[in-house]
Formats: C-alpha cells, structure tokens, sequence
C-alpha cells in the first residue's frame, strides 16, 4: 500500500485524484488529509439535513457518489481514502466498510481510548466512543465512514475527529441521525497532534492492508504536519522562511553544496553565440516576446537556440509565486497584452514549425489563473499552422475546474503541469503549490483525452525512493510523458543543491519509469520541461511535420520545436 500525506486538499480537488487513481493504477493506496471546511452529501442524502445556507458559515458543500448521508469535512479533521482493491462477491462493499472501521478502532486504541469503549455500534457505520455502559454517557460517533466500490476498486473512506470545529455539526444532521452526538478525540480529554494520529492509522493499517510502502508526506499552507516515521519531522526554527521550510521538510539548509562549488563535467555547458542563435535572440526582440529559456536561466538555451528552437513564455513575464528553485522575475505583475497570443502565432507561422511549446507565469491575480491567454494563444497557432502541434505548460490555475477546462477544451496537443518535486519537499520548493492539486491537474487533463506531461526537478534533498514514489503516483493518475533533470541553483536567495547526480542515476530512474508504463522518460543531468519535447510527443502521439523554415530563411530540416 502507498501511503499519502496531502496536507489541507480542497474536496473536489481530492475527489478527482481519488477518482483517477481508482480507475487507472492497479495499486493500493492511501490517501490521509485534511479539507478545508466543506458540507458533502452521500448518494442517499437528504439535502434538508443541512440546516444552514454553507457558505453563512464558511463552508462549500458538494453532492458525491458515496453511500451515507450529510457530514462535514474540516481542519483538524484526519480523512482518509483507502483505494484498494477488493475481492468479487456479494458483501465485498459492507466488507470493506468493517476493514475500514476495524482500522480506525485500532488507531484509537493506540491513541488512549479504552479498548472496552470504543467500537462499533449495531445499525450505525461508523465508529463509536462511549460504548461502555459502566459509564452511563451513550454512545458518541467519533469517525464517519462512507464509501463506493465500483469494478472491485474503492473510493472515498473515513473522518476522524481529532479536533475539529464541533460547532460546524450543529449546522446539519449529521450522517442523518439527529438523536446521538458527535465528538472528537479532544472531547474526549485525548489531546493528539495530527501527525500522530496519521501515524497511528497508518500503523493500523498494516494489520489490515498488509505492508505499507513509498510513505510519502507533504506540509500544507497552514503549517500542518504529519507522516512516517515521526523522526522525519522537524520543529520550526527561527532565521529565514525558506530555511524554516526547509527544515521542516527534513533538509539541513546549512549541508547544501555552496553555490561556488564548481559543476561537475557532465553539468557544464559551453555557449555557442553562432548565427543561429543571434538570428533568433534578433527575431524574438523584434516580436517583443518572453521565452522561458531567458528568464528561468536554462542551461540548454544555446542548444536549443542554435537549433532555432524556444519556449515561449505567456502572460508576460511576471510571476505572482515565489518558487524555491525559480529565477523568473517575482515583481507585482503587469496587465495582459492583448496581442501577446498573435505575436506567438506570427513566430510559429515564420519558423515553421512542427511542435511548438508555450508556457506561463503563474498568475494568481486574475480570476482564470491565466488560462484564457492559453486558449488565446493556441486557438491563434492553429489559426495561422494548423499542421502544428502544441504543447502547453501550464500552472495549476488554483485547481479552479471551469479555469483548467478552459484549457482542456482548446484541445493543446499535449498537456503539461509540473509536479517538480517529491511530496516531502512540495512546501519547501513551491509553497504556493500542492502535490494532491498538481495530481489533480493531472488526472483531470488525462480525463479531458489529452496526452498528458509532467516533470520533476532532482538534487534538491529527495531520496530515491521518494523519486520512484512519485513516478507512481503520476503513472497511477494516467501521466503519459515524464521529465527529470538536475537542479542548478540561481542565485544564493534560492534553494541550495543537496548534491549532484550522476548521469548513470538518471538512466536508472528512465529505466524504472519506462518499466511504470510511461510512453516516454526524458532524463537526463539537463534535461527540462519542453528538452526534446518533439521527440518525446511523437513517442506517444506521432505528429506529421512540415518542412520547417527558419527565420524566414530557405528550407531546413529537422523540424523545430518552440
């Protein structure tokens, strides 16, 4: 079983991942999380248990496809989603639902209840406290359990009240049963971090599920922490926040290669400013167009540039996040450029091209996170090449459903959206991000039909495991394409270099990646999101190529990617 720790995940954010993991990897997982404040509603709800309009007390509400009735979702609230393969038969869901409880009663116990208080409660899923009738106080529900089996895999699972808002249950009939109360392991006098109640779940869970593998842990926004083994964990410390950060991701900040250490061969890049280059460094300015290979510093610029090939860069050139590993320019953005997509369209249609690439900064300031410019940009390439192929990447456009389908729906050739590092280190490299909501993303282009991409960023303090780890999770979410690369640290504000790989260390993480199923491994000490993005594309999706043309010039051959 691969055992997840998402931090805070939105509902429906989580909902999609659970979805895509059902219906396409083979494995067990589980999922252990927190959602923001959220009202959800089984198959066989009744709507007027919520008592409240959800949103008068800061809460969304959404209908499901799980059994049960009306419960809440919420900080402090350990939720859990066993995706699991069950056996045929006639009771496999009613099976499954006491595998789940029996779990969660084992976590309890660990944690301090008394083994003779604690249990189920004839008529009532779910798992209940005060069962002891030496105490005379009744029972009291302490976990909600509702799930779904479809084609003898598993959706949705259990909430655990650690220490949750109480007062939010108040605003509906909760599972429908209006004559017993709710509690938590704090109402109970049990005062547990949530870390240490994910350590005990998943501690019971071996006894269920069997050995528990590729454990894997993020922080969310609120400083919230948790997984296995707790001496992973570290306490926040004083000095910088991306120290800090850092820290609590288990990285010594101060054990980083310093940033004057000399690259070893295989990293060092000469620069090749022949004619090639200069031409398209002369085109892009008279276009008055921003490339990522400028402003994200990347090391294949010359190769690439020298080829005729770049990557551009949309949305202008200002980005509203501050990644650990990322140079490109943080300042308060500026308006979009109305004619920003037909100037891309124009470069495309002069070069020629066969595979074109545009990324973005992230633009968390506008409503659609920047997706409109995409659907401008790529509905403008296909205007002018409709031989071409595109490829996009794109931010996770904070998870927004109608922002990501308007990308979807201009149908790009290839979707991109980088997960760019393991789950442990997500808070420290990209604090503005999410693991789960980058799967999301992921699982729900690969929903939309489109061959799906997405890259990983290595040497930043990851372990092996955690790398094949998270190689799964993108091959059990349907990603088709994977890219990896060495970090090479900008400038001494950003993270350091937790040491270099070696090219043979990339091979072997091609070869496990290939054994997962992807269509295509790119990997490689420089390798970067859209490095031999043609070749990679064609490998899942061959695209015919016109004869490409070079700024303007005769006729040259091989195609070109932008």
């Amino acid at each position: 079983m691969r055992v997840r720790w998402l931090g805070r995940v939105p509902y429906r954010e989580a909902w999609a991942l659970q979805r895509a993991l059902c219906r396409r990897s083979e494995d067990d997982f589980l999922l252990l999380l927190e959602h923001p404040h959220v009202y959800t509603l089984g198959s066989n709800a009744d709507a007027d248990h919520i008592l409240v309009e959800p949103a008068s007390v800061g809460a969304d509400s959404v209908k499901t496809d799980r059994g049960g009735d009306v419960t809440y979702h919420g900080p402090g609230q350990l939720v859990g989603y066993p995706i699991v393969t069950v056996g045929p038969g006639l009771h496999r869901g009613p099976d499954h639902v006491r595998r789940v409880e029996q779990v969660v009663i084992d976590a309890l116990v660990t944690l301090g209840l008394r083994p003779d208080d604690v249990g189920r409660l004839d008529g009532y899923p779910g798992v209940w406290v005060g069962l002891d009738p030496a105490h005379g106080t009744g029972p009291r529900k302490i976990c909600a359990i509702g799930v779904r089996t479809t084609r003898g895999r598993t959706l949705h699972g259990f909430a655990l009240n650690v220490h949750p808002d109480l007062a939010m249950f108040e605003h509906i009939v909760p599972c429908g049963i209006a004559d017993k109360p709710v509690t938590s392991l704090a109402a109970e006098g049990i005062e547990v971090s949530m870390a240490e109640a994910a350590d005990a779940v998943i501690g019971a869970a071996l006894a269920v599920w069997g050995p528990v593998e590729d454990t894997q842990r993020v922080t969310d926004g609120a400083g919230v922490e948790a997984g296995v083994p707790v001496a992973l964990r570290r306490p926040p410390t004083e000095g910088r926040s991306l120290d800090r950060r850092l820290r609590r991701s288990g990285v010594d900040p101060d054990a980083g290669l310093p940033i004057q250490e000399r690259k070893p061969p295989w990293l060092r890049v000469q620069a090749h400013m022949g004619e090639d280059y200069l031409g398209l460094r002369h085109q892009l300015r008279d276009l008055d167009l921003v490339t990522v290979c400028e402003e994200a510093g990347c090391p294949n610029i010359y190769e690439c540039w020298s080829d005729g090939t770049a990557t551009f860069m949309i949305n202008g050139s200002r980005c509203t996040r501050a990644c650990g590993f990322c140079l490109v320019d943080t300042r308060h953005p500026l308006p979009l450029d109305p004619d920003e997509p037909a100037r891309v369209a124009r470069a495309v249609a002069r070069m020629g091209l066969a595979h074109a690439v545009i990324t973005c900064v992230a633009r968390d300031d506008l409503d659609d996170g920047g997706a409109g410019g995409f659907a401008a940009a790529i509905q403008a390439v296909r205007s002018q090449s409709p031989r071409t192929a595109i490829e996009v990447l794109i931010s996770d456009c904070k998870g927004d459903e109608a922002s990501l389908r308007t990308v979807f729906d201009a149908r790009p050739d290839v979707l991109n959206h980088n997960i760019e590092t393991v789950a442990r280190l997500q808070r420290a490299v990209r604090p503005s991000a999410g693991y789960a909501r980058s799967l999301a993303v992921l699982a729900r282009s690969k929903d939309a039909g489109l061959t799906t991409k997405s890259g990983m960023i290595l040497g930043m303090g990851e372990r092996e495991d955690e790398v094949l780890a998270t190689l799964a999770d993108l091959r059990a979410v349907g990603v088709d394409i994977v890219t990896m690369g060495q970090y090479l640290r900008p400038s001494s504000r950003h993270l350091p270099v937790a040491r270099w790989l070696r090219p043979e260390e990339f091979d072997s993480f091609r070869d496990a990646g290939m054994a997962m199923g992807f269509s295509h491994v790119q990997a490689s000490p420089l390798t970067r999101s859209s490095y031999h993005a043609r070749e990679a594309a064609e490998a899942t999706t061959p695209v015919a190529a016109p004869v490409p043309v070079r700024m303007g010039t005769a006729p040259a051959a091989p195609a070109t990617t932008l």
